[in-house]
């Protein structure tokens, strides 16, 4: 065998070897045990969508006996959750995530400059070769709820409040005005943004607002505000629906309704790929209607058989793809005085 053809054998070899490193980089044989690293830009203890995120991290050490670390009550602005991602990154973390659709931009930057660090975006929308997104489809467990709205409502006036306006909100809205127009078209949306998920006297406020102007039926995507449109449910005796969690189960003589959207089975299934060795940068996984235990329309035991019956039905369709689902919304806000 000639001097030149084994040069270039070795040559081939060692290009083989360093491309199959680039692409398998975080790849091995025994399983990932590093620590997860995760940054809230909330409190964990909201009673909504970051403490199911934090449920979900608790479920990576408990069940994936990974060790955990986190930031919480970061502010929600990019600078911020820059630099508690930073602080992450640049830790012993064999996987840093940043939960909430609001870190989605914040999350590509920091992954851009630790490009040897892995990151996971639960509910963002933008990767990176060592940034991947986890989501729950919110928005199809919303269209339902907006669907039993419109099959429940006796005013044909029904409410819709959320905080902040990110995209997973914005999707939320207009997922649930598109069910209750399928079921309802004849039923008046009032949608309220209030720029905070936190502050339950002005929740409280704007659902007053809302039930002022008839609605008899309001749908809450909010965290510890929620507390504050519960309060004024319970003084005019309005029935809600929830989100993120059960909140039938938790409240049944307010909530009539629950669209369950569990981030933390997000924030779970990027701890078990790691542990499994499956993390994959620049990758979306979605986990829908086919994913009962993270999303899902929870019903009270009083709604009648006849609409809880018709959901059912038009969760099957949703679930087998029937189900087309608009992500923005274009109709009227309401304006609380």
């Amino acid at each position: 065998m000639s001097a030149p053809f084994v040069r270039r054998r070795a040559l081939l070899a060692s290009a083989a070897a360093v491309a199959l490193g680039a692409c398998g980089r975080w790849k091995s044989q025994a399983p990932e045990r590093g620590p997860v690293a995760a940054m809230f830009p909330g409190r964990v203890d909201d009673g909504g969508f970051m403490e199911s995120g934090y449920r979900g991290l608790l479920r990576i050490r408990d069940e994936l006996r990974l060790p955990i670390e986190y930031v919480a009550e970061v502010a929600p602005d990019d600078e911020a959750m820059k630099a508690a991602l930073r602080k992450l990154a640049d830790s012993d973390a064999k996987l840093v995530i940043a939960h909430g659709g609001q870190a989605a931009a914040a999350v590509q930057r920091v992954a851009w400059e630790f490009p040897d660090q892995r990151f996971a975006s639960i509910q963002g929308h933008l990767t990176r070769p060592n940034l991947a997104v986890y989501e729950v489809l919110q928005e199809q467990s919303a269209w339902l709820a907006g669907a039993a709205a419109g099959l429940l409502t006796r005013s044909n006036v029904v409410g819709h409040m959320s905080g902040l306006r990110v995209r997973p909100g914005l999707k939320g809205r207009a997922a649930f005005a598109a069910g209750l127009a399928h079921t309802n078209p004849r039923a008046r949306l009032l949608t309220s943004f209030s720029g905070t998920q936190d502050d339950a006297a002005v929740a409280q406020r704007i659902a007053l607002a809302q039930i002022d102007a008839g609605a008899d039926l309001i749908f809450t995507m909010l965290n510890a505000g929620r507390a504050g449109a519960i309060a004024a449910c319970r003084e005019r005796g309005v029935r809600q629906i929830g989100n993120v969690r059960d909140w039938v189960a938790a409240m049944p003589d307010v909530f009539v309704a629950s669209a369950v959207a569990d981030a933390g089975f997000a924030v779970f299934q990027s701890g078990r790929d790691l542990s499994d060795n499956l993390y994959k940068g620049d990758l979306v996984k979605r986990f829908g209607m086919r994913y009962p235990e993270a999303v899902r329309l929870a019903l009270a035991a009083g709604v009648p058989q006849p609409v809880a019956a018709r959901v059912a039905d038009l969760g099957r369709e949703m679930a087998a793809g029937g189900i087309a689902i608009p992500e923005t919304y274009s109709g009227p806000e309401f304006m609380p005085a």
